[in-house]
């Protein structure tokens, strides 16, 4: 029997954020995509928070979490009351291990697809900035003698040698 897919590879893609120079995913947004509370899949990484290191999890700031209130409008009185984690790639890969549920898997299996997919993207627009500067480069030199000889149209001309006119004798 095959399974069908659990989650769609751009519903992770939207959830990626960058934090602190890192792509990370919410616990809210994982809890959505594994089908559990925020607050279990808190309680599985508290029961194993020694498998979850600074560059596994980050626990945003009062700032940052008030800057994500006001991004996506989430009133004052209703959702979380304390600062979210956010997972790093690592992290989720590692949650796979807390959470060992069938869904679970399927769902892991997805973000490390959209993680690999992102970084290909990003891979890709490196190449692309690096031919594209190359292209200058070259351009730069093919039409130098052009824009030499526009410089020298847009020059004063030189004065002449001698007066114009007539002269005395």
């Amino acid at each position: 029997m095959v399974q069908t897919e659990l989650v769609a590879l751009e519903q992770v893609e939207r959830v990626i954020l960058i934090l602190r120079g890192h792509k990370v995913l919410l616990d809210r947004d994982l809890s959505a995509l594994y089908g559990v509370t925020t607050s279990n899949l808190n309680k599985a990484v508290d029961r194993n928070i020694e498998r979850f290191p600074e560059d596994f999890m980050l626990q945003l700031t009062q700032e940052e979490y008030q800057n994500l209130i006001f991004h996506f409008g989430t009133s004052s009185w209703g959702g979380t009351r304390k600062p979210p984690r956010a997972f790093t790639e690592q992290g989720v890969a590692m949650l796979s291990s807390v959470l060992r549920s069938p869904r679970a898997v399927q769902v892991n299996i997805e973000i490390m697809r959209a993680f690999v997919r992102l970084r290909q993207m990003l891979l890709a627009n490196a190449e692309l900035a690096r031919k594209l500067a190359a292209l200058e480069k070259k351009c730069d030199a093919r039409y130098r003698s052009v824009v030499e000889a526009i410089h020298e149209l847009g020059r004063p001309p030189a004065l002449p040698k001698r007066p114009i006119g007539f002269a005395k004798k």
